[in-house]
């Protein structure tokens, strides 16, 4: 288990306190143990889908993990560009609701 791929990105994630890195998420788990967690287990990709059902899918493994929460400050201090994060859908760093759709969005007519 390493870094994750977007702390590299990140300028001074490696600074003391200054962003929550995938160790202080599961620094309590070792490496057999942390693989029992639904994103070490899972599809990865699942994480980082564009449909609405994939989103929750990734959102419903989540559910009841035991980290949840340490991940979902952890992505919020490192700003992650994309996906779900301790059961919450983020994007440019910030939590959605949903995913905005590509294109216009529908003329609704009264």
């Amino acid at each position: 288990m390493g870094v994750l791929y977007s702390e590299l990105q990140v300028p001074g994630w490696a600074q003391t306190g200054a962003k929550i890195g995938l160790r202080d998420v599961t620094g309590e788990y070792d490496d057999a143990r942390a693989a029992t967690l639904p994103c070490h287990s899972a599809d990865p990709e699942i994480f980082f889908a564009e449909s609405d059902e994939g989103i929750n899918y990734a959102k419903a493994l989540c559910g009841g993990c035991p980290v949840r929460n340490k991940c979902l400050d952890g992505a919020l201090s490192r700003q992650e560009p994309c996906g779900v994060w301790g059961c919450q859908l983020i994007e440019d760093g910030i939590i959605i609701e949903r995913k905005r759709r590509a294109g216009r969005p529908v003329r609704i007519v009264v």
